[in-house]
């Protein structure tokens, strides 16, 4: 909650302004009551026609004044709601671009988006409404509790002793109802999960006929809301009812006794009849606090869970670690992992004792089944994750010692199940960064990305539907293979980015990264033994640990695993054809 309030700080003076605004449009209110009171019981009396019109006017003066003040005060409360939800909004979407892959995974991805979209909107509502009935309303009790005391101090009392027992009314269930609050946003966010998941896999389950299935999995959970959601505003809704019946007890009391006392010359008329607007102004006034603190719980549950992430601390800070001594540049490993295992759960690794070295310009192929943890070994060099044992090296330089921003600057990445955005193909490559535009094209070439390219009406001004869904597989691959090449990487890393493609422009793409990108040191992901049979070096991951490391010839000389994945891939014509394939490039480097 600190750290929301202090995203109000800078509006103070522009809040208490609206506030003195809201004061002084509030109190004026205030004397249109008593005004009233006074013609009945002065004015009317004397049955002075311009008189009573000169009063009126005063009332109308009054309605008018309050009017104008409150229209003035309410645009200033929306301005101050708006530009501190902005603000909010937006470090809450910085914050969440930098949490590492860990704190995201914990957070989940759901819950950044509903704490992103409805819990800064709760708090955009509670903002504004406290800055223009939050005001208001307490004025309005206060003022009419004093106004009413020195109108008739007997009835007034009935009001006094009534407040304590709304205020314990107030209090019970705002308390009882932020748990609850906090628990639908919870909910809220499995139901955000599993829309996405259904949006993003609509084809699968549409070709899987698993319409029916999804349905029900999302009425489970829409139950879920709906009832966290029943039970926070059953609990809430009972605020009303027993305000109702405490005031309302509260204005019989008031008619009797303000009966007896009229008929007992004790109090005027115009007096009780002033009274009761008062009274009524001041239930309204208390029926709308129970409303805000409606309002105000389901914002003190969204605030924590922003705060929350706001206030995650950077867990992958850059840290003071000695780097290797400088050694000869040419025996300098470029990247090197030395003994490096890693958890995601913390329980059972899913990367054992990982060593190797790449110099510079080298290609490392891994290679292994699903699950063997070949992407975790590039979210760890990206510094994703640290890992729990070991280190990780760029230059001889730990990645803990290495600023983020130089960090990334190093990489040219195409990750598995990248992303293509919903823009035109030049800016998918640029993505931002201000490339100059041979940059781009030459990308595209490289990637062979090109052809299909200028095939398409508008070229590089082609627009990309969201997700790249009017592209192919291999055309959206090149696409992203074009966007890792164009800011000329000093590492490159391609995480099963060609598995769309046909062999013919795998082999294409391979020559020509090893033609254009010599001095980039290269790691290549992949399910295929033909896309990293040319590397250098290449690791066969089993379950976490090195089962073989080598170059292609080794591995099938030494390594059991490898044999048996190349005996599976490399049959009959497209055996010979790769084989070939691989002697030319073998020859040619």
């Amino acid at each position: 909650m600190k750290k929301i309030a202090s995203y109000l700080k800078p509006y103070v003076p522009r809040m208490l302004l609206g506030f003195g605004i809201k004061f002084t449009g509030t109190i004026i209110d205030l004397f249109i009551p008593w005004i009233l009171a006074y013609m009945i019981d002065n004015i009317v009396p004397q049955k002075n026609v311009p008189l009573v019109l000169a009063w009126g006017a005063a009332m109308l003066a009054c309605a008018f004044g309050a009017m104008i003040t409150n229209i003035i005060a309410n645009r200033m409360a929306s301005k101050v709601a708006r530009d501190s939800t902005e603000r909010i909004r937006h470090d809450l979407f910085e914050k969440v671009l930098s949490l590492s892959e860990g704190q995201t995974d914990e957070f989940t991805i759901p819950s950044l988006v509903s704490r992103l979209t409805s819990d800064t909107y709760n708090l955009h509502n509670a903002i504004g409404m406290m800055q223009r009935l939050g005001v208001r309303a307490p004025i309005l009790i206060l003022g009419g509790i004093i106004v009413t005391l020195i109108l008739e101090p007997v009835l007034a009392m009935v009001l006094i002793l009534l407040m304590p027992l709304m205020a314990f009314v107030v209090y019970f269930f705002s308390k009882k109802g932020i748990p609850l609050y906090s628990k639908l946003q919870q909910n809220v966010d499995k139901l955000v999960r599993v829309i996405r998941e259904n949006i993003t896999g609509i084809r699968v389950i549409k070709a899987l006929s698993k319409t029916e299935y999804e349905k029900e999995r999302f009425g489970g959970v829409n139950s879920e809301v709906s009832a966290s959601e029943k039970k926070a505003s059953l609990t809430m809704a009972k605020t009303d009812p027993l305000m109702n019946f405490l005031l309302d007890m509260g204005l019989v009391l008031v008619v009797l006794i303000g009966a007896f006392r009229v008929n007992a010359g004790l109090t005027k008329t115009g007096e009780i009849i002033a009274f009761l607007t008062y009274f009524t102004i001041i239930l309204t006034a208390i029926m709308t606090v129970t409303r805000l603190f409606v309002m105000y719980t389901k914002a003190v549950a969204s605030a924590k869970r922003i705060s929350a992430v706001l206030e995650a601390p950077d867990d992958l800070t850059v840290e003071e670690i000695l780097s290797n001594p400088a050694f000869n540049e040419d025996e300098k490993e470029h990247i090197s992992f030395e003994n490096v295992s890693f958890s995601y759960l913390k329980s059972k690794n899913n990367l054992e004792n990982i060593s190797f070295g790449l110099k510079k310009g080298e290609t490392l192929g891994i290679i292994g089944a699903t699950g063997a943890g070949k992407s975790t070994i590039l979210k760890l060099l990206m510094r994703f994750y640290d890992p729990d044992e070991g280190s990780i090296k760029i230059d001889g330089r730990d990645l803990r010692s290495i600023p983020e921003a130089e960090l990334r600057s190093k990489f040219g990445v195409v990750f598995q199940n990248d992303t293509v955005f919903a823009d035109t193909v030049y800016e998918n490559i640029d993505f931002g960064r201000g490339l100059p535009k041979e940059n781009i094209i030459s990308a595209a070439s490289f990637a062979q990305a090109e052809e299909f390219i200028n095939s398409l009406e508008d070229g590089y001004d082609a627009q990309i539907s969201a997700k790249g869904s009017n592209l192919s597989g291999g055309q959206k691959q090149r696409l992203l293979i074009a966007r890792a090449l164009a800011g000329k990487p000093e590492i490159l890393l391609l995480d099963d980015s060609s598995s769309a493609l046909d062999y013919a422009t795998d082999a294409r793409l391979r020559r020509s990264l090893n033609e254009n990108f010599k001095d980039s040191t290269k790691i290549i992901v992949a399910q295929r033994i033909s896309s990293i049979m040319h590397a250098e070096k290449i690791i066969m991951l089993d379950d976490g640990a090195i089962a073989g490391m080598g170059t292609h010839e080794e591995l099938l000389e030494n390594c059991e695993i490898y044999r048996e994945i190349y005996a599976s891939q490399m049959g009959g014509g497209i055996a010979d054809a790769i084989r070939n394939e691989y002697a030319g490039n073998k020859r040619f480097g």
